[in-house]
């Protein structure tokens, strides 16, 4: 993930916590403060924020400071000035007016002083910085997005959503098609990434590697141990050559990790380990990570055999009718019928 960061100028702003000092400091509402996140990364407040009939305020100096702009502070007029890539933006403390350069620009409400700390409503500062903002409701959390590359490609037609949740509470935005290209955000978990569409829209999409060319080693990892712990769910269930794909009572090598793969990343993998072997990208054998398919030459096969590799020396299969599927060691046995190992995601 991409992190813009940027440093205040000058001393001077230590003032801000006492500004207003004419204006009757206001108490802050009952409300939960939200979390803000920027470019992905959480921000921190001394005064915690505070949402006011419909608007969320926050401390002036973090906000200025992680937004990178250059800050002077004028005592005297109580105005204050935040410098970014050639834009100045000067506002005076209790106006409802700003001026961007020389363009005058009209707040929705004016800054206040709460519980001591100057607030200023985030949308407008955010979006006068070229940001964009998003209020998440459904965790009461707040998304600065300042960056406006789109790296990322999608592969397959996803849904975009206001929520990482594909169920009757989370509405469909737009559905992203294939080749659109995005920024992601931030991971959210194994199956969740927030995202910035082109259109200046912010929500959510499956993680799942069949939808965008998206991955980093942290989502590989969480992924990886997604495949672990589901395939692990079935711990000796019983082997049988050539069982049936879809049901789950036995399995073989292949017909299990093709079930593992389809149900936990939606990867669609064919039936046999020799097909299989043909997918992904190929991995030395001291580059393997968790989460890599590992194949073996077995009853006469030049590939006859595979398993997920599981970490820490170990693999995640199915060959023996006495064991069932099981995880056991990838030792020096193994590694004499080790012909080749793909990385699928």
């Amino acid at each position: 993930m991409k992190m813009r960061t940027g440093f205040l100028a000058g001393a001077a702003f230590t003032m801000l916590t006492t500004m207003l000092i004419h204006t009757a400091p206001a108490k802050a509402e009952a409300n939960p403060s939200p979390s803000i996140f920027l470019d992905g990364q959480p921000l921190s407040f001394k005064t915690p924020p505070v949402v006011e009939n419909g608007y969320s305020f926050v401390p002036m100096r973090p906000i200025f400071e992680a937004e990178g702009a250059k800050v002077s502070w004028d005592n005297r007029t109580q105005t204050v000035k935040a410098v970014k890539e050639g834009v100045t933006l000067t506002y005076r403390i209790g106006e409802t007016a700003a001026y961007k350069n020389k363009e005058k620009l009209d707040m929705p409400v004016s800054g206040k002083i709460i519980d001591g700390s100057t607030m200023v409503p985030l949308r407008f500062i955010s979006e006068t910085l070229g940001s964009l903002v998003q209020w998440h409701e459904h965790s009461n959390s707040i998304t600065i997005s300042s960056v406006q590359n789109y790296e990322t490609t999608i592969e397959y037609g996803v849904n975009l959503r206001n929520s990482p949740k594909d169920d009757a509470n989370s509405r469909i935005l737009r559905m992203l098609p294939k080749n659109e290209r995005i920024h992601v955000i931030r991971e959210m978990d194994v199956n969740w990434l927030e995202v910035q569409a082109q259109d200046g829209t912010i929500g959510f999409i499956s993680a799942k590697p069949i939808y965008s060319d998206y991955t980093s080693l942290e989502l590989a990892e969480k992924q990886a141990d997604a495949l672990i712990a589901f395939g692990s769910q079935y711990l000796g269930t019983p082997y049988e050559f050539g069982a049936k794909s879809g049901q789950t009572n036995t399995f073989d090598c292949s017909s299990f990790v093709e079930h593992v793969f389809k149900e936990v990343l939606s990867i669609d993998l064919p039936r046999v380990s020799y097909d299989q072997a043909l997918e992904g990208k190929e991995v030395g054998i001291g580059e393997i990570r968790k989460g890599d398919l590992l194949f073996f030459g077995a009853r006469g096969l030049e590939i006859g055999h595979v398993g997920i590799y599981a970490g820490d020396g170990k693999i995640l299969h199915t060959f023996s009718k006495e064991r069932g599927v099981h995880i056991g060691d990838f030792n020096d046995n193994w590694k004499k019928r080790f012909v080749t190992a793909k990385r699928l995601y």
